[in-house]
């Protein structure tokens, strides 16, 4: 059992290197990690140098983690391998299905090393979505449009993350690609039943929810399942995730400050409410204001959480 840790992840005020606000908010104990972003990559020296500025904050250690899927999403580019999109070893996977297994395996191992190197804890990578003609926002991030396919390829590019010493978090449950607009600028609904989603976007969950560490929420409303996005509603988390599904992983919401997690409510009210629905790590990006409220406003950041601790022990 490691010392307590906190639930939200933050990005920094700095690009290149801490700021004096930066180290000010990141030793509240309601802090657990820090999400990085290309602003705060030049390249891998200095790179190195921020994470270690961070780890040496405080003690148990902040985690770092960041967005390298590959594709579109790679947020450090310059100095490290460019790795393909997911859907490229689908379309791999259609011509050669050994190829595509084995290909997104070292991808998967090439991807954590270098992260790694660079003091590194994680990436929220694979995405499991499973891709639709209509949906932009998703596209070539998912590996296929074939559920099975998805979950084969999802599962050599985890099995090579975990073999080269990373955990895996998957995104977005319980599935982003059947809506074409962005979570980011707005609130996407997806109106398909559950035995729907059942049959395709929860396929690839059912088949490595074993394999995963982590799984990250989807921004999306299923108005036809239940009235609240994933990262409020116990029902998707409790009911879905961990009852019908059985995992016994850490639950992390996407960015709060999305669109599709927008409500009436405050920020601070959204964070507890996430973190009742079932929310064990809480990311909030891009808004200073909102996360000091959070870190003043939330008390519930700070509470013992198992989920939480058996994910910090599995980055060591």
């Amino acid at each position: 059992m490691t010392d307590n840790i906190g639930a939200l992840i933050v990005d920094l005020d700095g690009d290149l290197e801490l700021t004096e606000s930066d180290r000010a908010r990141l030793v509240h104990p309601g802090c657990a990690g820090v999400i990085l972003f290309s602003r705060n990559y030049h390249d891998r020296n200095q790179l190195h140098v921020l994470t270690n500025a961070i780890k040496q904050l405080r003690v148990p250690e902040l985690f770092i983690c960041v967005d390298q899927e590959g594709g579109r999403v790679q947020r450090f580019r310059e100095g490290f391998t460019r790795l393909p999109p997911a859907a490229a070893f689908g379309t791999m996977y259609d011509e050669d299905q050994e190829e595509a297994v084995s290909a997104a395996h070292h991808c998967g191992a090439v991807m954590v090393e270098e992260l790694r190197e660079c003091g590194i804890d994680f990436s929220f990578a694979p995405v499991l979505d499973v891709t639709q003609a209509h949906s932009e926002v998703i596209g070539d991030r998912a590996f296929h449009y074939d559920p099975m396919i998805v979950a084969e390829l999802a599962g050599a590019f985890i099995d090579g993350m975990r073999k080269a010493g990373m955990p895996a978090v998957g995104k977005h449950f319980p599935g982003h690609g059947g809506v074409a607009e962005d979570s980011h600028q707005c609130l996407p609904c997806d109106h398909r039943t559950l035995d729907a989603l059942r049959k395709c976007d929860l396929v690839p969950y059912r088949k490595l929810l074993d394999r995963l560490s982590g799984v990250m929420t989807a921004h999306v409303h299923y108005d036809a399942i239940n009235e609240r996005v994933p990262a409020y509603s116990s029902y998707w988390l409790h009911a879905v995730l961990r009852g019908e599904l059985g995992f016994t992983g850490a639950i992390f919401s996407d960015d709060l400050s999305m669109q599709g997690a927008v409500t009436e409510q405050t920020i601070t009210e959204r964070a507890e409410q996430a973190l009742n629905a079932g929310c064990d790590y809480l990311i909030l990006c891009k808004d200073r204001m909102a996360v000091d409220d959070v870190l003043e406003g939330c008390a519930a950041l700070t509470d013992r959480n198992a989920y939480r601790d058996s994910f910090y022990a599995s980055l060591a």
